[in-house]
């Protein structure tokens, strides 16, 4: 591994790791059954007992169909002395065999028209519901994992429910059934040396390509490891480009990624090589089976026991069965690696959010103002990964009131922030708003009520009124426009060529840091919170936006609670109470003169900050 490629390992880690569950055949056909009966596909039911009906009669058909042939034959054969008769006979029946073949090869593709719409909707309730799984999950989880081989997951867990439908449903269980009908109609029609014959090479060709198949699965595990190692290498790399280009770094990632494809070259090689020696053994096992077959109908026929159509019959089941084998291994190895597939996928559904609604959560409490009212009492939590956290922290923001919390980096503001929104739970203490826990509220209720402006605001591949749009679904231009000129962003979308239609880009970087966190100014405001959440949300803003965004959210905020987070003192001057953080703990409270008379921390600092500026 690189220099540097090490990474801390938590919930997170079968996105990039093997899977941490391993499912046998009964435990993946009961889920796939599940996701097939929670699809909603159109006619559920009945599309799959036709498709059942149609798999029987169209392998029935296809045991039939020799006979037939070899019937026909031995007519043409016995005829001699009447050879107009016996040639329309032969005719008949040759017409016959050929209609039922056609028969056998159409029900299947009648079955696969039919049962579609239900494999496609499996498919598709696997994907949104291992989609929607992954956007529930915690922050620990998100933090953790690597977003292309967290798609790459889902993706090819989704594509193996098609593949055990199509593979296991339709042709290893059909199989299973034609090899017993051929068995049995050799058996009865002729010997039972025939139907000895057909079920030992079935048997020797299956317990073949069981053991090599069993053999070659960890190749397969390899391969997908190394195929979820390059599609996160590259998608980090596409990713955070403007570092890359930043840092020089474009052939260096060029090269981690070429490292990535270099490992999956070489497990691809060990997968493919291993296929051809199971592809060698099991062609071996299949003539040799078919000339045991054919020496026996011969002598048979020598002996006077079966015509020379029987001789026909006999070969042609044996090449309707060479087919069923060839299916055979080939839905087994489709089974094993689409199970393979799957385990990933599983484990991911199987990821349970630290951070979920109580049984019974309820909505938020209906507000008698418009402001929140935001309490932290005796709140505590740590990082794993750090050496403190926040201890002990108490305060209140009345409804309508601006609270500021200022102190070094690592003090804990971002915690708070984060605890507010319920992104993570307390580990002692409890955060309430109107008077109730918040772990006891839905978080989709707590989050209708509270909008975030990060210091870095993402935003999505999209048209700038998608993305303020984003804080408010079902919003009309007029709300959408009053957003953005309350952000301080009408004029600039009006100079755009496009408008509201511009699209922003990978993570918004065609907009500058400033147009980026005007945007995301906007759809917060958007939302129309009880408890606006600043988070450095002018950090990247020149002084006079700065100012008017400042003088915009004073007015804004009359009668709604305001909680920021400010390294800037001027912009917080104003605030109804500063809170000054330091190791975790709240070491001075109060407003912003009463802290310069105490000339402690927030005194000092403030001081500072003054001195650099004159």
């Amino acid at each position: 591994m690189r220099p540097g490629a090490a990474r801390v390992r938590g919930q997170g880690e079968s996105a990039d790791a093997p899977p941490g569950v391993k499912l046998s055949l009964l435990a993946a056909m009961t889920d796939l059954w599940r996701i097939i009966m929670r699809s909603q596909a159109p006619w559920l039911k009945t599309r799959t007992a036709v498709a059942l009906v149609l798999i029987v009669i169209g392998k029935v058909l296809g045991i039939w169909a020799p006979f037939m042939l070899g019937h026909a034959v031995n007519t043409l054969a016995q005829g001699k002395s009447a050879s107009a008769q016996v040639g329309l006979s032969f005719a008949g029946i040759a017409v016959g065999w050929a209609f039922i073949r056609f028969l056998a090869a159409a029900a299947p593709q009648a079955r696969d028209a039919i049962f579609t719409p239900v494999s496609q909707a499996a498919q598709r309730r696997a994907a949104a519901e291992s989609f929607a799984h992954a956007l529930s999950l915690s922050l620990d989880y998100h933090q953790t994992k690597r977003t292309g081989a967290l798609g790459r997951t889902i993706d090819r867990g989704a594509r193996s429910i098609e593949y055990l439908l199509r593979t296991l449903v339709f042709n290893l269980a059909p199989t299973v059934l034609e090899l017993l009908l051929a068995a049995g109609a050799l058996a009865k029609v002729y010997d039972w040396r025939f139907a000895a014959v057909a079920i030992g090479t079935v048997i020797l060709y299956g317990a073949g390509t069981f053991m090599i198949s069993d053999w070659r699965i960890h190749h397969r595990r390899a391969l997908n490891a190394a195929d979820t190692e390059a599609a996160g290498r590259s998608v980090d790399a596409l990713l955070n480009y403007e570092t890359v280009k930043s840092f020089g770094a474009e052939a260096r990632s060029a090269a981690y990624y070429d490292e990535a494809l270099a490992d999956y070259a070489q497990a691809a090689v060990k997968a493919n090589t291993s296929l051809v020696m199971l592809n060698v053994i099991q062609a071996a096992v299949m003539n040799a089976g078919l000339a045991v077959m054919a020496v026996l109908a011969g002598m048979s026929a020598a002996a006077g026991k079966i015509g020379p159509g029987d001789v026909t019959s006999v070969v042609l089941v044996m090449m309707q069965i060479y087919a069923p084998l060839a299916i055979l291994g080939f839905a087994y190895r489709e089974i094993r690696q689409s199970i393979i597939d799957m385990e990933a996928m599983v484990d991911l559904r199987r990821q349970v959010p630290a951070v979920a609604d109580a049984p019974n959560a309820r909505e938020m409490p209906e507000a008698q103002v418009l402001g929140a009212d935001l309490a932290f009492d005796r709140v505590a939590f740590r990082h794993t990964a750090r050496s403190q956290g926040l201890d002990g922290v108490s305060f209140r923001a009345p409804p309508g009131s601006t609270t500021a919390i200022v102190g070094p980096s690592g003090s804990g503001k971002t915690t708070m922030v984060r605890l507010a929104l319920r992104l993570i739970d307390p580990q002692d203490g409890a955060v309430s708003i109107d008077g109730c826990d918040l772990r006891a509220l839905k978080q989709s209720a707590l989050r209708g009520a509270v909008a975030l402006v990060p210091q870095d605001v993402a935003l999505f591949n999209d048209t700038v009124r998608a993305n303020i749009g984003f804080g408010r679904p079902g919003a009309d231009d007029q709300q959408v426009w009053a957003a953005a000129d309350a952000a301080e962003l009408g004029d600039f979308i009006r100079a755009l060529p496009e408008g509201m239609e511009t699209m922003v880009g990978e993570r918004g970087l065609k907009l500058s840091g400033g147009e980026r966190q005007r945007v995301g100014l906007a759809r917060a405001l958007i939302a129309q919170p009880r408890l606006l959440i600043l988070d450095e949300a002018t950090s990247a803003l020149d002084s006079r936006t700065e100012a008017a965004i400042q003088a915009t959210l004073r007015r804004l905020r009359g009668g709604r609670t305001t909680l920021v987070i400010a390294h800037r003192l001027s912009t917080i001057a104003d605030a109804d109470q500063i809170l000054v953080l330091k190791g975790g703990k709240i070491v001075e409270r109060g407003d912003h003169a009463q802290l310069i008379d105490q000339d402690g921390e927030y005194a000092s600092l403030w001081r500072r900050q003054t001195r650099k500026r004159v």
